[in-house]
């Protein structure tokens, strides 16, 4: 049987970035009555992008 351990919180800091409104307009569109942030989706999707640029070199 697996042990539970508690989850590690990574380090945060903050960056303020300006997104075109139409991208901010898709990102909401996209998380709209689904529980995910704002920020949530947008750490993803550069986690994603970060793996494709890995795998693509």
């Amino acid at each position: 049987m697996e042990k539970f351990k508690l989850p590690a919180i990574p380090p945060t800091s903050c960056k303020s970035i300006r997104f075109p409104n139409n991208v901010i307009a898709g990102v909401e569109k996209a998380i709209e009555g689904k529980e995910c942030t704002f920020t949530a989706f947008v750490v993803e999707a550069v986690r994603v992008a970060l793996r494709n640029l890995e795998e693509a070199e």
